[in-house]
């Protein structure tokens, strides 16, 4: 917990452009407050952290404390119940909107009139679930090294193969090892060639350089990139590379000693142009609602908010429209998931909990029909892709089809791929224009890599499944994540990206961390025209 703690404020802090010395950690960890260490920072001109300079920001924030404290006070005042203890170290209460007026996407800008008007009537309109792939009853990994052997081969056969068929290489790529017998003749510009296989092993040289691994079915070879004068902030060289990703590079060999390290003059990323969506048609433009994150069995489950939502659901002329409620994983909060999590909980029993949670789903009205995937607090296997939930659990549901994580499922032609986010975490603590606030460049990164879930071995499980199942093969017109309670909506290349709004509260763990959730949103789009609205309760 504590690492995981220092990680996320390391995190937060290089973000905010903060460089952070060792020698400053003790003095950060005793701050609870990262944000007002970033602002005293700023305003005193400072951008590295070390012990020093810790010091002489620790006293502007001393001076101002008095300050401080008064508004904070006033800000408890105005947002917290004063019967809730609890509610004084900060959390901040979900307010249940009683005026439901849609988010103003910057893309699809709709109001619930507006949107209505171009829906028919779901209640007319007969379902229509295609699943694509789910790996429920298909995993046949026994976890030996032949499994995980064919695993990367699987992935780099299946993204080199895209790479190669949409001409996003200038030339045709070589075996590892034909390149380092011949690297006495791939030795300057004139001779470049190209490699395809999975990055390992990245790390920054102290003169700015990224140096990494590039390995295929043959060989390792080291690869060094300099930062080119004219790089971007998502510059391979300056936003990182993903440990296992698979990459395209072109470059030649500075020598043609033993230690030669491959030069690479350009990275060339897995195909993805501008998608043309597929459209469900005039007749079949029903809407499909996003949520994700319900933790019901938590204390922190917003229930007053639930019940507005429900209420909507049966009396709101747009929720007519709906068709489809797609849950992104995380229907509880589930029991054991982390050290003493039982007291967070309102109900103990897992299956208890999955029983709530289908006596919820029954309030919506019956013409809904519900698809839910699985997330890391439901009761599957940790590791992706996870299968449906049992059926034992299942029988406790009606009008809800259950999924695995991923799901690449079409709703009347529509092509949606549901993942839960799990790997959001890995993205975060490697890519530098990834953060918690921002899911969305974490979903951009994974349509940019054509995979959902690059590096083994990190913060996500990883089953071996002899072909590798988190592939992107074929472009989704809608992408759907969840796992880190925030909310985006956003047409990215021709897919539109959905990060699905929680159902849960500020936990402890989050306001440790400064992070506020976005929760109580529901996403709703035209699987025709492709508008949508989000509404908070």
């Amino acid at each position: 917990m504590a690492d995981d703690l220092w990680t996320e404020k390391f995190r937060i802090l290089s973000a905010a452009g903060l460089i952070i010395q060792a020698s400053s950690r003790k003095q950060i960890d005793n701050l609870s407050d990262i944000e007002t260490l970033i602002d005293a920072a700023k305003s005193s001109g400072i951008t590295l952290l070390n012990e020093h300079t810790m010091s002489e920001i620790l006293s502007t924030i001393s001076q101002n404390e008095d300050i401080k404290e008064n508004n904070k006070k006033k800000l408890i005042q105005q947002t917290l119940s004063i019967e809730s203890d609890t509610k004084f170290f900060g959390r901040e209460i979900a307010p249940v909107n009683e005026n439901l007026n849609p988010e103003k996407i910057p893309n699809n800008l709709y109001s619930n009139k507006q949107l209505e008007s171009l829906s028919v009537d779901a209640r007319e309109i007969s379902s229509d679930i295609q699943i694509n792939f789910d790996v429920t009853g298909n995993s046949v990994t026994e976890g030996k090294m032949k499994d995980m052997t064919a695993y990367f081969g699987s992935r780099l056969k299946q993204i080199r193969d895209m790479m190669i068929s949409h001409n996003t290489l200038p030339r045709l790529p070589i075996r590892n090892s034909h390149a380092w017998k011949g690297r006495n003749r791939y030795n300057s510009q004139e001779y470049e060639i190209t490699l395809v296989g999975l990055a390992s092993e990245v790390k920054w040289t102290r003169t700015g350089k990224l140096k990494f691994t590039v390995e295929d079915e043959t060989a390792e070879i080291e690869c060094i990139l300099p930062v080119p004068s004219d790089a971007g902030p998502l510059h391979p060289s300056l936003d990182g590379l993903m440990d296992d990703e698979i990459i395209g590079v072109s470059g030649f060999f500075i020598s043609g000693g033993r230690d030669a390290p491959l030069f690479v003059t350009n990275i060339h990323k897995p195909p993805l142009g501008l998608h043309t969506k597929y459209s469900a048609g005039k007749d079949n433009s029903v809407c499909a609602a996003f949520l994700s994150d319900i933790h019901l069995g938590s204390k922190t489950f917003l229930s007053k908010q639930w019940d507005k939502m429900i209420k909507w659901f049966k009396n709101d002329d747009l929720a007519k429209k709906i068709k489809y409620f797609i849950l992104s994983g995380d229907g509880v909060d589930g029991v054991g998931i982390y050290p003493g999590q039982e007291k967070h909980l309102a109900i103990t029993d897992l299956y208890k909990q999955y029983s709530e949670l289908g006596r919820k789903l029954e309030e919506l009205p019956d013409w809904i029909e519900v698809i839910m995937l699985p997330g890391n607090h439901d009761a599957v296997r940790p590791a992706e892709p996870q299968p449906a939930l049992e059926p034992e659990i299942q029988q406790d549901y009606s009008n809800t089809t259950f999924t695995g994580n991923p799901c690449d499922f079409s709703l009347h032609g529509v092509r949606v791929l549901g993942y839960h986010g799990k790997s959001i975490d890995d993205f975060v603590s490697t890519l530098r224009s990834v953060s918690y606030s921002k899911p969305e460049m974490a979903m951009r990164a994974m349509l940019e890599r054509r995979h959902l879930a690059p590096s083994w071995g990190g913060k996500t499980p990883i089953s071996p499944e002899p072909e590798d199942r988190m592939v992107i093969p074929n472009i989704p017109d809608i992408f759907v994540t969840g796992h880190v309670h925030g909310h985006f909506v956003e047409d990215y290349k021709g897919t539109l990206m959905v990060h699905s709004s929680t159902w849960q509260d500020q936990t402890d763990f989050q306001m440790m961390l400064g992070f506020k959730p976005k929760p109580c949103i529901l996403t709703v789009v035209n699987i025709d025209s492709f508008s949508t609205t989000s509404i908070h309760f």
